[in-house]
């Protein structure tokens, strides 16, 4: 009988090439740790690299999905029962990216942090400081933070770009909804003649 738990003899020939990603441990502070492998045909710094900025989106994501929570409690006056409800599909949609965003990290061979005494996340919006508020203040507001987001959402996408089309390519499709939901937003406060007050 065969034995097939052992690999043949390596008679004379050179050790077989090792296509694994595996590569050498190294420290990702920004993403959990240690990442020692990234996707194939990504070099470890490049997984590095792309992980740190996915870590920025995760980041981003957890705060737009409290934040959307935080006006979906808040809001008051009239029309609240339609920007209440437009509100909840928008936050499961951002909590989806963000689950998708730190699955990422994790297939690039980080760790993804979603603790939030350990996020060092800076937003690159004010503070959202609105309680209860009319609809239209609300909307005010979360259409600052939907630009604020959007807007480095996009950075993000040109720097992964040259590096990982993969990660380039969702970022890309959660634009499109997140620039189409800031559309929504906008169209309670723009005018006939097509001007959103800034």
């Amino acid at each position: 009988m065969l034995d097939t738990a052992r690999a043949p003899p390596n008679r004379g020939r050179s050790p077989p090439r090792r296509t694994s990603a595996v590569r050498t441990s190294s420290t990702d502070e920004s993403t959990g740790g240690t990442m020692s492998y990234t996707v194939p045909g990504l070099g470890q710094d490049e997984g590095r690299k792309v992980s740190e900025i996915l870590q920025d989106r995760l980041n981003a994501f957890n705060d737009l999905h409290l934040t959307l929570k935080h006006a979906h409690w808040n809001v008051v006056g009239p029309n609240f029962i339609g920007v209440h409800e437009m509100l909840d599909p928008q936050v499961e949609l951002v909590r989806g990216y963000a689950d998708a965003v730190a699955e990422r990290i994790a297939t690039l061979g980080g760790a993804p942090i979603g603790v939030p005494g350990r996020s060092t996340y800076q937003r690159p919006w004010d503070e959202y400081t609105l309680d209860k508020g009319t609809t239209l203040d609300h909307i005010a507001a979360l259409d600052k933070v939907y630009a604020g987001l959007i807007a480095s959402q996009r950075a993000a996408i040109a720097d992964v770009g040259d590096i990982d089309p993969i990660t380039e390519d969702m970022l890309i499709g959660q634009s499109a909804e997140l620039e189409q939901f800031q559309w929504f937003l906008r169209a309670h406060l723009e005018d006939a003649a097509g001007n959103v007050p800034s």
